[in-house]
């Protein structure tokens, strides 16, 4: 039964409520005029109370169940990981689905409850202090040995995960320094950042984005032909152990269904601080090491 429905049942109980109790004070005093009258009043308000929640207690259980399947997603990688898929002619190890459609969808559809408040970090130097010295540490412990070139890195999928696809994330187009791949502990990191971060995104009301992957693993070769032209590039990197990787803070891709209206743009700042929400309180569990880097405009991120 829709709203119009409803109201209309609801006026004719008032109304032959009303006649009912009209008729039967004409021969009651004053007083007991006043009580009845009083008891009518609250009569209609808790009927009105008992219909109008009812109805709105079914429209949020509708949109609500309509939300959940729209982005429920498996708790482990079974449906974005799958093993020797086939990509392009060639047999990449742990190659990644990429349903856009659902969260495409989800970008669309505001949730029914009141939007999470943006909090973002007090401030991003101090949230994400983890120097090249202690990143590299743990990059070598939770890492590979270093791969000479990239042929050798491709050739060890016993050891790395391909990441290079995923509907969390989207992997640089320009990436040319490192190739998309990581130890299974850091793939898993990179895939819960970027599903931390839509679910934080759609708790918000915020439209969907994926996060840009800079940077993954490089090889020897990739350090020593990078340091030519980049000063600042470290002969010890942690990217050569496929523990770290990077994430601009610049840069992001917007999930939307054509088919559907479009919400309101948001700014790469807006996303962000976002970002950084979820950056923080997996750093704060101990899951990863952050360095906010400045010139290079990304989260320097490492697996613990």
């Amino acid at each position: 039964m829709n709203y119009r429905a409803k109201l209309l049942n609801l006026l004719h109980i008032i109304y032959f409520l009303t006649i009912f109790v009209t008729e039967k004070m004409k021969n009651l005093s004053l007083k007991h005029k006043f009580y009845a009258i009083s008891s009518l009043i609250c009569l209609i308000l808790l009927i009105i109370r008992m219909v109008h929640g009812s109805f709105l207690t079914q429209v949020r259980d509708v949109e609500l169940v309509h939300n959940m399947n729209e982005v429920q997603h498996d708790d482990t990688l079974t449906h974005t990981l799958l093993p020797h898929t086939i990509k392009n002619g060639l047999s990449l190890p742990y190659a990644c689905q990429d349903p856009l459609p659902q969260f495409a969808r989800c970008a669309t559809v505001k949730p029914s409850y009141l939007p999470h408040p943006l909090r973002g970090v007090r401030s991003y130097d101090l949230a994400f202090p983890d120097l090249q010295e202690v990143q590299i540490v743990a990059a070598k412990q939770c890492g590979i040995t270093p791969p000479q070139d990239r042929k050798e890195a491709e050739a060890r999928g016993d050891e790395l995960m391909y990441v290079g696809s995923s509907p969390f994330y989207s992997i640089d187009g320009n990436m040319q320094s490192s190739i998309p791949y990581l130890v299974p502990r850091a793939a898993l990191l990179l895939q819960k950042i970027g599903r931390n971060f839509q679910d934080s995104l759609y708790a918000k009301g915020l439209p969907l984005h994926k996060f840009i992957v800079t940077s993954v693993l490089r090889s020897q070769e990739d350090v020593s032909r990078l340091q030519q032209t980049n000063g600042n590039a470290s002969k010890q990197s942690c990217h050569q152990y496929g523990t770290t990787f990077d994430i601009t803070y610049t840069r992001y891709r917007r999930v939307q269904d054509p088919s559907l209206p479009t919400l309101a743009p948001v700014s790469d700042d807006t996303l962000k601080w976002v970002l950084s929400e979820v950056l923080h309180d997996l750093r704060s569990d101990s899951l990863c090491f952050v360095k906010h880097e400045v010139r290079q405009a990304c989260f320097h991120i490492t697996v613990r």
